[in-house]
């Protein structure tokens, strides 16, 4: 039988450099020297943490966590949920998965949002779960709207819901973005034409799940999330490797 390896080298023709000039902000942010690892001290690595009396189960339900009693947010109602892995696909159980996104319309609950579709009043656009024993994880919530956004003349952001992973403690984060399957905006977006390899974006894209969709309710989406490897999901706050 063949040991996993320890420790799996990064690959650089899977993720994105920093700088890539046709996503504009990337040019103001992206480090022009080698970046220094950090040693984490011992607070850093070994608290806070999350225990399932931490979270409400109407945390994972958006299209509820925020309305009104006795309504519900607008717009197409879907399940999100998959299992986060290791780079060897085994569970990693009891980890805090957050998401936050823009509503129906394409639009963020947040004062510099600007855009000219409505606010939703009964939809935060935020939610947090744990992941159990088998590293599952799902969400209720609305699909999100596409949104321009001030990259080029006529750039618009793919649908899409932000996605936060911690690990054993705050310090160790990592934040990445979601599409939806057959979605036209996805090979048009500078941002995620970034990304070289096409079977990267393949895996930043939740497909269709009609086996977990409730009929005449609601359309479900399986996004699983695989936290290092040869073939991890990409990370945006982590380009200098998983």
């Amino acid at each position: 039988m063949t040991t996993p390896a320890e420790y799996y080298p990064r690959d650089r023709t899977w993720h994105p450099p920093a700088l890539t000039p046709d996503y504009k902000t990337s040019v103001a942010r992206s480090p022009r020297l080698p970046l220094i690892s950090l040693q984490n001290s011992v607070s850093e690595i070994t608290g806070p943490v999350f225990g399932h009396g931490d979270i409400d189960p109407l945390d994972r339900d958006l299209i509820h966590n925020y309305a009104r009693p006795g309504e519900a947010a607008i717009g197409q109602r879907i399940i999100l949920h998959g299992r986060v892995l290791d780079e060897n696909a085994r569970p990693v159980p009891n980890t805090l998965v957050e998401i936050w996104q823009a509503n129906a319309g394409g639009r963020y609950r947040h004062r510099k949002d600007t855009y000219l579709a409505p606010i939703d009043p009964n939809f935060g656009g935020c939610g947090r779960t744990l992941t159990d024993e088998t590293g599952y994880y799902y969400f209720r919530t609305i699909k999100p709207g596409a949104y321009p956004w001030r990259n080029w003349v006529n750039n618009w952001r793919p649908a899409h819901i932000h996605v936060s992973v911690f690990g054993a403690a705050f310090a160790q984060r990592l934040i990445t973005q979601c599409y939806f399957e057959g979605d036209p905006l996805i090979r048009h977006c500078p941002i995620v034409q970034t990304i070289p390899d096409p079977r990267a974006i393949e895996q930043l894209t939740a497909a269709l799940d009609l086996n977990a969709t409730i009929p005449l309710d609601t359309i479900a989406y399986r996004f699983d999330i695989v936290l290092r490897g040869r073939r991890s999901t990409l990370f945006e706050n982590r380009l200098e490797g998983n």
